[in-house]
C-alpha cells in the first residue's frame, strides 16, 4: 500500500462533517483516503472558477438530502479538506455561489 498523504481539515470542515449522517461520513470518507493514495473517486468532480487549482467536489445523496464535501489535491504533500455542508436549496442540487465564495482561495 503506498503512502498516505495527511489530511488537514481547514475551518469547520471537520465538525461539519461529523455532524453529517453516519453514511455520509463513510461515503466522504473514502473519498479521501482515496485522495490520500492519490486517486480519485468516481463521483468526484473538478471544482470550477478555480483555473485548474485541483479542487474538487464530491456529493451524496442520503435520504433526499444533498452533502458535499469540498477538498484540495493540489499540494503535493498534503490533502486539504476545505469545506464540508449540506445543501439547503430546494432549487436542484447545484452548489449555490454564496458556498462557492466561501471555497474559492484568495
Amino acid at each position: 500500500m503506498s503512502e498516505l498523504k495527511p489530511l488537514h481539515w481547514i475551518g469547520s470542515a471537520k465538525k461539519d462533517w461529523k455532524a453529517m449522517p453516519e453514511a455520509v461520513q463513510d461515503f466522504f470518507g473514502y473519498a479521501l483516503l482515496l485522495a490520500q493514495k492519490g486517486d480519485k473517486h468516481h463521483r468526484a468532480k473538478p471544482l470550477t472558477g478555480f483555473g485548474g487549482a485541483g479542487v474538487l467536489e464530491v456529493v451524496d445523496i442520503h435520504l433526499g438530502n444533498a452533502y458535499r464535501a469540498v477538498y484540495t489535491v493540489r499540494f503535493v504533500n498534503a490533502v486539504y479538506v476545505l469545506h464540508c455542508f449540506q445543501k439547503k436549496s430546494n432549487k436542484g442540487i447545484t452548489t449555490p455561489s454564496g458556498k462557492s465564495i466561501l471555497s474559492r482561495p484568495a
